[in-house]
């Protein structure tokens, strides 16, 4: 290619000559992506390449993005410009000068054991094996024992078949999908918009910039709060297999304002004040602990009524019921269908969980679950992770 008027590529396309270089750098095995040909067409334009110097740089500085890659680089800018004879030697930019720092030193890390063909010749794209050291061991550095794929696959997996680490592991990732939650509108006021009710106070002190002329009406409206949730986990020998994974659901639950967690066999036990540990498996150990009669029998319909009874009754007032069970219940179906009508009566809404819910041809024919289900407003399957996070975001409906 030869220089006409002064000035390289006069009459050649930029964007096609971009394209056409960085082919042939890719070909050669630099890694050239669309930002780097659209970096060098800008270049063009920005830098007139009236020389080779100039047209060599603007390319390396474009394509170019690790030290590695500068032989192959020269190697094709030669190949396409056979008779160029720059000015300065670009292999001399190689070599640091004394005590400065170029941007280029690499960190050492300790010696890597890996098998011939572990990918040995490809250290940016197969890291080898790290052997730490004895004194890497207080580093305190924590890594995440799951990653996002790995909770996202691990979320259909039955219950049955985690282990305490993973279920752990879980329950943070059900933690984090409570992203939003219904509101109830307060007994307090505070100004806004779309509120009816005129505030006489703010608006006779507005009124004294306009000589007492009400020209701008302060209306109120109510603040909204979020609903109370309360959960009621079925711990009896049915259930043991669930009974790990909807602790999980249970603290996440608890956390929220006025948040109330039971668990339910033969008696209600309140889990509220050891569900809000911050730490989530000590919660769900505590938890487990506190609960005396489970894996045992199932008494719902005297539990719910032991529930709206104590002083823990008014948590249920206008808020989020959630009963997570299998339905399965030792007492009258009449009794059960009693209890849900008050509860019914008393709270917002009522949501039945139940982990069989979710297998094929499922159908409510237990006496006592066919009793209760008039009384709820939504039942949910829920036999994995990820019925537990569709269970939060029905709950988190605004319906």
């Amino acid at each position: 290619m030869t220089q006409a008027g002064g000035t390289l590529l006069r009459g050649v396309d930029r964007a096609a000559f971009a394209v056409s270089l960085a082919v042939r750098l890719r070909d050669a095995g630099v890694p050239v992506g669309q930002t780097g040909i659209e970096d060098f067409t800008r270049a063009l334009v920005a830098v007139p390449p009236d020389s080779r110097t100039r047209l060599y740089w603007s390319a390396r500085i474009s394509f170019v993005r690790r030290r590695v890659e500068l032989t192959t680089f020269d190697a094709v800018f030669d190949a396409v410009f056979s008779d160029a004879v720059l000015p300065m030697d670009p292999h001399a930019r190689r070599q640091s000068l004394p005590g400065v720092d170029d941007g280029n030193a690499h960190t050492k890390v300790p010696k890597a054991t890996a098998a011939s063909g572990s990918g040995d010749g490809l250290p940016w794209a197969t890291l080898p094996t790290v052997v730490g050291s004895a004194d890497d061991s207080d580093s305190g550095a924590h890594v995440p024992e799951l990653s996002a794929s790995v909770l996202q696959g691990l979320a259909d997996v039955p219950f049955e078949e985690l282990d305490p680490a993973q279920t752990d592991q879980l329950g943070h990732w059900l933690a984090e999908q409570l992203h939003t939650w219904p509101q109830r509108k307060s007994r307090r006021r505070a100004p806004g918009s779309g509120g009816r009710e005129v505030a006489l106070r703010a608006t006779l002190a507005r009124s004294r910039r306009t000589g007492w002329d009400p020209v701008e009406l302060v209306r109120v409206a109510p603040v909204p709060t979020p609903r109370r949730v309360v959960m009621l986990c079925d711990v009896s020998q049915s259930m043991q297999a669930q009974v790990p994974a909807y602790f999980q659901l249970l603290r996440a639950l608890a956390q929220l304002p006025g948040g109330e967690g039971f668990a339910f066999a033969t008696t209600l036990t309140r889990l509220t004040p050891v569900l809000r540990h911050r730490s989530a498996s000590v919660a769900v150990a505590l938890a487990g602990e506190r609960v005396v009669d489970r894996f045992g029998g199932t008494r719902i319909a005297g539990c719910v009524t032991e529930l709206l009874a104590s002083h823990h009754g008014n948590a249920v007032r206008g808020g989020i019921v959630v009963i997570a069970s299998d339905g399965w219940d030792s007492e009258p179906p009449e009794a059960l269908a009693a209890a849900m009508a008050r509860l019914r009566r008393r709270a917002h809404r009522v949501v039945w969980v139940n982990p069989r819910a979710a297998a094929p041809g499922f159908a409510p024919l237990v006496g006592t679950m066919a009793a209760a289900l008039p009384f709820c407003d939504e039942l949910l399957p829920a036999a994995d992770f990820r019925g537990l996070a569709a269970v939060v975001r029905a709950l988190g409906s605004r319906r």
